[in-house]
């Protein structure tokens, strides 16, 4: 079996998208996923499965719609991958809580940072299916918006570092 990580979009975030943890396990364990658990109540899953990442994110997409009335944005990466995200960090000096990892669907494009508007300060970085941002005053007035990355979900890289080691340990 292969250890997964869910990373739900827009749950649980600024009063919308609210999916009670709880919820979300029994989604996971009705899904037919084993081992299921959550962390923290920002929309992430970890469990494991036989099927394909594929296959993982369409179940769960499709689970959770059923539960929610309107589709939920669900990336999937294996425990693998995920460490590997944790590891390829580009700002490994920044404290975690200042550097996010956006995950997307595919490889970025090559120009996606150029596109990107509201730029004040903060340093991106491309990665594998994922956009590193360093906010080197925190997130929390930012105007950064990158195109690319409209439909990914954000972690900081101390929940993608906890992540990494909860899936090692399924």
């Amino acid at each position: 079996m292969t250890a997964y990580v869910a990373l739900l979009r827009a749950v649980n975030v600024g009063g919308t998208g609210k999916l009670p943890m709880t919820e979300l396990k029994a989604l996971c364990d009705t899904a037919g996923f084993a081992r299921t658990r959550t962390y923290i109540a920002s929309g992430n899953a970890l469990f494991e499965s036989d099927l394909s990442e594929a296959e993982v994110q369409a179940k769960l997409e499709a689970a959770l719609a059923t539960y929610a009335g309107r589709p939920v944005g669900v990336h999937v990466r294996t425990g693998a991958e995920m460490a590997a995200v944790a590891a390829a960090n580009p700002y490994p000096d920044a404290p975690g809580n200042r550097v996010a990892a956006i995950f997307i669907e595919g490889t970025p494009p090559a120009d996606a940072l150029d596109h990107a508007s509201g730029v004040n300060g903060e340093l991106m970085t491309l990665g594998e299916r994922v956009i590193y941002v360093h906010y080197g005053d925190g997130m929390a007035d930012s105007k950064l918006k990158i195109p690319a990355a409209k439909t990914g979900t954000a972690r900081n890289l101390n929940t993608v570092v906890k992540l990494a080691e909860l899936a090692a340990g399924l």
